[in-house]
């Protein structure tokens, strides 16, 4: 028996996550008797950077493994290495075994633009080019190829774990179900944009075709849900984010009346006057924040 644990989007980078904090992560996993810990993207700007705190995790006894999000991403320059990352710990359309009758199995994902409202695929690519994060992948073919490139070897390994009558467990960053993706009216509607490049209904789709899989976890929203079932299949998405959008930024904004209602936007300019405070409050709230961010499934 044992204990898996996902994470996304922890960008230790962004959010400053070096040993200090990185143990404070290992409390949580080992309080949570935790044998093996996934990250499902977004853990680092670089491929570099990934490894080492996967290396820095695996000091204290617990196996990890990772698939890409889109900041791992943008540093690679060979496109086939994306979904070929030649590294035993990466996962993508590959699975071990978690035991006999479970398995986990990791995807990188894409989107394809099926969440959009916006039906042009021009301006989407227009939006993409002027302000995503992703402009600065260089991919070797348009996003919806990429997808389905991604989707048919996925189906190909979905297929393979279903002969050997295997339960699965997959993790991967992007959005595979609607139901997962805000739509703004407003002041605030022009981040509908954003959700172009969240995910697709493909990729809900094909798991739907597959009577296996037990669970799915996924992040890349930067927003926490709670579990929600669909065709059989339990989906859970508990990002990390951003330190400015924690739950542990919003109490120490209001607790300190540094806010009426609480705007992650402009967290980073309040804490200009009150950062030495906020680092305290941050440490002596992290494990709570971690744990949130946790998903926990024994095997």
């Amino acid at each position: 028996m044992g204990k898996l644990a996902i994470m996304s989007d922890l960008h230790v980078d962004i959010n400053k996550l070096e040993k200090q904090e990185l143990n404070q992560l290992i409390t949580v996993l080992k309080r949570h008797h935790i044998t093996h810990l996934h990250l499902a993207g977004d853990t680092a700007n670089t491929v570099e950077r990934l490894l080492a705190t996967t290396h820095f995790i695996e000091q204290s006894g617990i196996s990890v493994t990772f698939n890409f999000g889109n900041h791992e991403l943008a540093s690679i320059k060979n496109s086939h290495k994306m979904e070929e990352y030649p590294e035993p710990h990466f996962l993508n359309a590959t699975s071990i075994d978690l035991n006999d009758q479970l398995v986990l199995l990791g995807v990188n994902g894409w989107y394809d633009y099926s969440f959009a409202l916006e039906k042009d695929h021009s301006n989407i690519i227009a939006a993409k080019n002027l302000y995503w994060y992703d402009r600065v992948i260089e991919r070797n073919a348009s996003d919806p190829e990429i997808l389905s490139q991604i989707l048919n070897r996925l189906s190909l390994a979905l297929d393979t774990l279903k002969k050997k009558k295997k339960k699965v467990i997959i993790a991967t960053h992007f959005v595979p179900k609607q139901e997962f993706i805000r739509y703004f009216t407003g002041e605030y509607e022009r981040w509908n944009q954003i959700n172009a490049f969240l995910g697709s209904t493909a990729t809900g789709e094909l798991f739907d075709s597959y009577d296996n899989i037990q669970q799915v976890i996924f992040g890349h929203t930067h927003r926490r849900f709670e579990n929600k079932k669909m065709n059989q299949i339990t989906y859970s998405a508990r990002p990390l984010g951003y330190f400015y959008e924690w739950y542990l930024t919003k109490n120490f904004m209001l607790e300190n009346n540094l806010m009426t209602s609480f705007n992650p936007y402009k967290v980073r300019r309040l804490l200009r006057n009150h950062q030495e405070s906020f680092n305290s409050y941050r440490l002596a709230h992290l494990e709570e924040e971690f744990t949130q961010a946790l998903t926990i499934i024994a095997y």
